[in-house]
């Protein structure tokens, strides 16, 4: 017991003494935990903020009446199902214990804010519906105005009306698709916020919305139905049954509820924070290396003062738990702090979601247990855990070695170590590339990539010594004796100077990752425009999630009307079940189709599709064995099964989809319709300009969507990915700061290291500016191994990933030089900042005193 409180004293003495050798472990631990605590603080508010406003908006919805089956497509987040008849209302409302019911008749619609710009639609839905009388079934509550009564009034949830600036009186359009003149009477609340989420909703009256939204009046999204007293929700869903359809169902209100709980917590939620779990696990990664680095510094630099203790009797446990105590005591405190940032870091989300247009629900945090402890633990176990092997080797300091000078630290790389990271690396690199050659295989090349990443950090030491006299050397020449001091300094310590990179090289491995995947993306998304698209101008609807309205129908006969068009073709969107699996199909002209896509080469024929022919993708149609002249089935909506001809099979569906079928084929199933791509080609001798601008006025007339040339149509195809990777750069610039504290605190422990020794330089000639110089440009050196060797591994595990990914053998690979050396140049720029404090810390050593120093 008197041994343990021995160490606990010793270990506290330690920490008083040295603060400084620690303040770099301390935050590399403080951030990691308040980005992982932070995360989940906000994904549990989140959670629990969406199911109150959930639940209060649905309060007064004690029963839903829906259509019973659902066609969810491949990547969509919930299905499509058929629209009830309005006739059931009155069935509905003689049942006994039903108080009210109202049709819910919901589609696209998107209002066109007084800039004449459209208000959302990049992402979250934009809603039109028919704005429910009965106070208590409608989720929406009226803040301003009044509900609509006459054709062409409308009521918008508060937060599209900021977005837009529209007040109540103000006359705008309503993209339903077609263009619908609406004047705003209206302002309402969603559960008491300014709406759900960034959902735009347009409230209209009941003939408006059949008019707009529906193929035919007397049909419905839904039916709300409210209980009157006494009746509970599962006592009225019970009565409702016997008076519905076959196809049709009710379900409780709790139970729409939670499936509008689950639709966000198990998607954008659930998503969103593993993401950001995601980079929370990089950023502990890459703290472990610089904690580790830091304590086997601290423990070399000891070697005299551990051997004292040795040879006063301490045992090697004592020396091992003294160690172990300090690595405690800082990762407490550390992670500690860090559950109170990470408090600050949601506190911060939140107040940044509305800013970047997504307002977060309102109430209070919520700071779960398991926010808290699992946070506080992960930062004491990679904080003891990084520090165990050095506190072993404390452990193992024999009391002779007091009779030595303090140790610094010149390890080099041992011939076990290559052999051993060769073999791992030529494994880890044969696995990844048999995962992305041949037939992909994710799993086999991400294992592979784990066994080349474990690779590069055993190598470290070894290649440090070579790459560091390969950068350094063109230091030397240029910078003369302060340039090869440097190089020397970076080269004593292979081990250290490995370590220390490697936290850097992972995460500008993970950057150069992603911005190599995000230009195979870019790169492939413009092949496939390039290739696919025939045609001279696209008009299109927003490219990214489900928001917008689409476009008109009308809209590409009206285009090819034009005497500068040669062929306007628009192709919009159904679903069907095709062997019990949701597909989406394309419905348009199929026979002008080949004239503004490339389609390949097609066996049948496109034209005289008809309401029984079908058009499919050559690997669809292999899949299923089907061949020209072949049946193939469909299950629509309503539930009709209906029999297909095969007439045609085509190439490439890069832009057709795998299914084509006609106007007339879809038009007895359909909802409301609509285009989300218009492609027109020009007659010969047209001019792009003059063609364009024809175009343009046209389209004004239909809300005017963008009309855009085939390189700008190919280049928004791929803007989402620049905003993928802007959030990707935010979240891993937390991986880097970690990394450079890492070289700092290096930096900070050498000096201190070194101390008698940058005396004797100063005793010699050496100007202060010399040696800050020196030490920086030791920075830079350690800083450029890292960051070229992260480049040299995110670029081949981004290929990897690029290749392992593409089941279609059609995705291509890009390496951006701009990007990539952006962030070689932020890398070394990097260095620099990590060694300014260390240098200018070195250039005020008193000279007498750092050369009498032991």
């Amino acid at each position: 017991m008197s041994g343990s409180r021995a160490s606990l004293r010793i270990s506290l003495a330690s920490l008083r003494a040295h603060k400084r050798r620690f303040a770099g472990t301390f935050l590399a631990v403080f951030l990691g935990v308040a980005f992982l605590a932070g995360t989940m603080v906000m994904g549990d508010t989140l959670k629990a903020s969406f199911d109150t406003l959930f639940t209060d908006a649905n309060r007064g919805t004690d029963a839903v009446v829906r259509s019973s089956d659902a066609i969810t497509v491949p990547g969509g987040r919930q299905g499509t199902r058929e629209p009830v008849d309005t006739a059931l209302v009155e069935r509905i409302e003689a049942v006994p214990g039903v108080a009210a019911a109202e049709p819910n008749i919901s589609g696209a619609g998107q209002l066109v804010g007084s800039n004449g710009k459209p208000v959302g639609g990049q992402g979250p839905p934009t809603v039109a519906g028919n704005w429910i009388e009965d106070e208590r079934l409608n989720p929406y509550k009226l803040s301003e105005g009044r509900g609509p009564r006459a054709p062409g009034e409308v009521v918008v949830n508060r937060g599209a009306a900021k977005a837009g600036k529209l007040r109540i009186g103000d006359r705008t359009v309503l993209r339903t698709p077609d263009p619908v003149q609406v004047t705003i009477v209206g302002v309402a609340v969603f559960g008491g916020e300014d709406g759900m989420g960034q959902t735009t909703f347009t409230g209209l009256t009941r003939a408006d919305a059949e008019r707009h939204l529906t193929p035919k009046p007397g049909r419905a999204s839904t039916i709300q139905v409210r209980a009157g007293p006494g009746v509970d929700q599962r006592e009225l869903v019970r009565r409702l049954a016997p008076v519905l359809p076959a196809n049709v169902e009710a379900i409780t209100g709790q139970q729409a509820t939670d499936e509008s709980l689950t639709m966000i917590s198990g998607t954008f939620l659930k998503i969103f924070t593993s993401l950001l779990m995601v980079f929370a696990g990089i950023a502990l990664l890459v703290a472990t290396f610089s904690i580790h680095n830091t304590f086997a510094i601290v423990v070399a630099q000891r070697t005299r003062e551990n051997a004292l203790l040795r040879a006063l009797g301490a045992s090697r446990r004592q020396v091992l738990g003294s160690t172990l105590v300090e690595s405690a005591v800082v990762a407490v405190a550390a992670s500690a702090a860090g559950l109170l940032g990470g408090v600050g870091v949601a506190a911060g989300l939140r107040a940044l979601f509305p800013a970047v247009g997504f307002p977060f629900p309102a109430g209070d945090l919520v700071i779960g247990a398991t926010a808290l402890v699992l946070p506080f633990l992960v930062g004491l176990v990679v904080c003891t855990g990084s520090a165990l092997l050095p506190a072993v080797r404390a452990g193992r300091t024999a009391p002779l070695a007091a009779l030595r000078e303090t140790a610094v630290d010149s390890s080099g790389a041992s011939r076990t170590r290559a052999v051993l990271g060769a073999a791992a690396l030529a494994a880890g690199v044969a696995l990844t590339v048999a995962g992305a050659a041949g037939t992909p295989d994710v799993r086999l090349a991400g294992g592979g990539s784990v066994l080349t990443l474990a690779a590069f950090v055993v190598l470290g030491p070894v290649a440090s010594s070579y790459a560091v006299r390969l950068l350094g050397a063109p230091l030397a020449r240029l910078r003369g004796v302060t340039g090869a001091l440097a190089r020397r300094n970076a080269l004593r310590s292979p081990k250290r100077t490995a370590a220390t990179a490697t936290a850097l090289m992972i995460g500008v491995a993970v950057v150069s990752l992603f911005t190599v995947f995000g230009a195979s993306l870019k790169a492939t998304m413009d092949q496939t425009v390039s290739r696919a698209f025939a045609g001279d101008v696209a008009i299109s609807a927003p490219v990214f999630g489900a928001g917008g309205s689409g476009l008109s129908p009308k809209l590409a006969p009206a285009v090819a009307e034009l005497p500068q068009v040669r062929t306007a073709v628009g192709l919009g969107r159904g679903v069907a079940k095709v062997d019990g699996g949701g597909r989406a199909l394309t419905v348009t002209d199929p026979a002008a189709l080949a004239s503004v896509l490339d389609l390949g080469t097609v066996d049948g024929s496109l034209a005289g599709l008809g309401t029984d022919g079908i058009a499919v993708a050559r690997d669809e149609a292999d899949r299923h064995g089907w061949t020209v002249g072949g049946r193939a089935s469909l299950v629509f909506t309503d539930g009709e099964r209906r029999p297909f001809t095969v007439a045609a099979v085509y190439e490439r569906g890069d832009l057709a989809g795998d299914y084509v079928i006609t106007r007339e084929a879809w038009a007895p199933h359909r909802t409301q319709d609509s285009d989300t791509l218009v492609a027109v080609a020009f007659r010969d001798g047209v001019a792009a300009d003059d063609g364009r601008r024809a175009v343009e006025k046209v389209a004004a007339a239909y809300g005017g969507p963008t009309v855009q040339t085939r390189a700008q149509y190919a280049a928004s195809s791929a803007s989402t990915i620049d905003m993928m990777l802007t959030l990707v750069y935010a979240l891993l610039a937390l991986a880097v700061v970690i990394a450079l504290l890492g070289i700092a605190n290096t930096l900070t422990l050498a000096v201190h290291e070194r101390t008698r020794e940058l005396g004797l330089l100063r005793a010699v000639g050496q100007t202060r500016s010399q040696l800050r110089a020196m030490v920086r440009w030791e920075s830079v050196l350690v800083a450029a191994f890292g960051t070229v060797g992260g480049l040299g591994l995110g670029a081949f595990l981004g290929w990897a990933l690029v290749r392992a990914t593409d089941g279609s053998g059609t995705s291509a690979f890009a390496v951006p030089p701009a990007q990539l050396t952006v962030v070689l140049l932020v890398g070394l720029f990097a260095g620099v900042m990590a060694g300014w404090r260390p240098a200018r810390r070195a250039a005020r050593l008193d000279v007498l005193r750092a050369v009498a120093t032991e």
